[in-house]
């Protein structure tokens, strides 16, 4: 689904990420862990598009992407959410995840001011992916809340509906069970579990180990902009080089 090859992006004198490659099989929970400040948001910036790279390659699904705007890169299959869940406040849950779809469709200011065929026909695809998607996450009783109203938790899944609106093949979820208790993030995890079933590539950056442990199917592990290792949950959790930079003893791995 995913290969990125000696990936690499300099700021200056400074390398955040360093001749990063790795694969990202389709249909599976891939993981990115690491120190704060180990690279892996700007890593996830690289693929969708935000920033440029300063030297290696990025190909999607066959298709190089390396230098493509980030809203080809929408277009092509790329959906992504942030540390931050940034929604539009005043507007209600279904007007937020209306705009996601709007990628999708081709109207323009004359369909606008002729109020065309095409308008309305894009304008009700839009309304019924919004509410497929809110009910693919399980949100459809607060359709007509307002995003002020509801839960932290809620406005995590608004955030994967945003993204599912988009029609995406890979979906890049940074810290998506951030600022959640246990049980919400469990259902966090299941949401994620049940992406993958759909049809779906999951690629998440994340401090919780636990669930980390439990939901990836290969991990990816960076420090200071490069990777030191990949593999599965256990081979990473055992890794003396991953230990010393990143999970500490057993005891902490979670902190």
């Amino acid at each position: 689904m995913l290969e990125v090859s000696n990936l690499t992006k300099r700021f200056g004198g400074l390398a955040a990420v360093n001749d990063v490659s790795v694969r990202f099989e389709a249909n599976k929970v891939n993981a990115i862990i690491g120190p704060n400040g180990a690279g892996k948001s700007t890593f996830f910036n690289l693929i969708a598009g935000t920033h440029k790279p300063t030297s290696g390659r990025i190909v999607l699904d066959g298709v190089d992407i390396t230098e493509e705007p980030c809203d080809q890169i929408a277009r092509l299959g790329v959906a992504r959410t942030f540390q931050t869940t940034n929604l539009f406040e005043q507007a209600t849950v279904l007007d937020n995840l209306i705009v996601g779809h709007r990628l999708r469709t081709r109207s323009g200011l004359w369909d606008v001011l002729i109020n065309s065929k095409r308008l309305q026909r894009e304008e009700k695809a839009s309304r019924d992916k919004a509410r497929e998607v809110l009910d693919f996450v399980g949100l459809s009783h607060v359709e007509n809340r307002f995003i002020a109203d509801v839960t932290q938790e809620e406005r995590k899944r608004v955030a994967f509906a945003l993204a599912l609106a988009t029609d995406p093949k890979i979906v890049l979820l940074d810290e998506p069970a951030a600022g959640v208790n246990p049980e919400e993030t469990e259902g966090l995890a299941d949401l994620m579990r049940k992406m993958v079933k759909s049809g779906l590539t999951v690629c998440l950056i994340e401090h919780k180990m636990d669930m980390i442990m439990g939901i990836a199917d290969k991990i990816m592990v960076l420090d200071h902009g490069e990777k030191i290792s990949e593999g599965t949950p256990e081979q990473v959790r055992n890794d003396p080089v991953v230990i010393e930079a990143y999970l500490g003893s057993d005891d902490d791995a979670a902190a």
